[in-house]
């Protein structure tokens, strides 16, 4: 299934994120795709709220992951400087792949090869300073 979505700011982008969180059931694999600054940061956010984890999102550009505890646990990856299966070891990637947590990877596409298949793929497009496309395939 594909929708799509636009959005006028930051906030609508995470309501469209608030959502997809409330009907996860845990153990999807998510990748964001879109360009610095589009907005994957933010709707990891929206998908914090919508499984009811009370915390801020921030990007994991430089710690790779971000954990976030729940009843469903997120954790939050940036594959931005990844490019090999051997980094993915490194970093304790596949650690992570269990049937309850949700995987958000934002730069999914730099290790696609080595990844399962992703259950949700979110596409974030800018299309203004605010505005935004948000495509959704596979909820």
């Amino acid at each position: 299934m594909e929708r799509v979505f636009l959005t006028d700011s930051k906030d609508e982008t995470m309501a469209v994120a608030e959502k997809l969180g409330e009907a996860l059931s845990g153990g999807e694999l998510i990748f964001l795709k879109g360009d610095l600054g589009a907005g994957k940061t933010a709707f990891v956010g929206g998908l914090l709220k919508g499984l009811k984890i009370n915390s801020e999102a921030t990007s994991p550009t430089f710690n790779l992951v971000h954990e976030y505890r729940g009843e469903k646990n997120l954790y939050h990856f940036d594959m931005y400087r990844i490019n090999t299966e051997e980094e993915l070891y490194s970093i304790g990637f596949y650690d992570y792949l269990d049937d309850t947590s949700i995987i958000a990877i934002e730069w999914a596409e730099n290790v696609i090869d080595y990844l399962p298949e992703c259950d949700i793929s979110v596409n974030i497009e800018k299309t203004g300073e605010n505005s935004r496309k948000i495509t959704v395939k596979g909820e």
